[in-house]
């Protein structure tokens, strides 16, 4: 997909309390926090439709949903921050 079909989810998501936070950039990159630990997981992300494929840098490949503006990831909730 394009940058322009995957825009409206390029930009920060973040559980509800706050611990995790994916920042999805424009160039297919992923920095993950976790807590106080900024840059813990960095990637790469592809986005079919609305499914999203993560591989980090040291191998290690998981996946999520968007659906209706949520990002389900893992176990975890994620919502765009605004």
């Amino acid at each position: 997909m394009t940058i322009e079909q995957t825009k409206e989810y390029i930009g920060i998501w973040v559980t509800k309390d706050g611990n995790i936070r994916h920042e999805l950039l424009p160039n297919n990159r992923y920095d993950e926090a976790r807590g106080n630990q900024k840059s813990a997981y960095q990637g790469d992300y592809w986005i079919t439709v609305n499914h999203i494929d993560y591989k980090d840098d040291t191998g290690f490949t998981a996946d999520g949903e968007f659906k209706n503006g949520i990002l389900y990831h893992a176990g975890m909730i994620l919502y765009k921050e605004q």
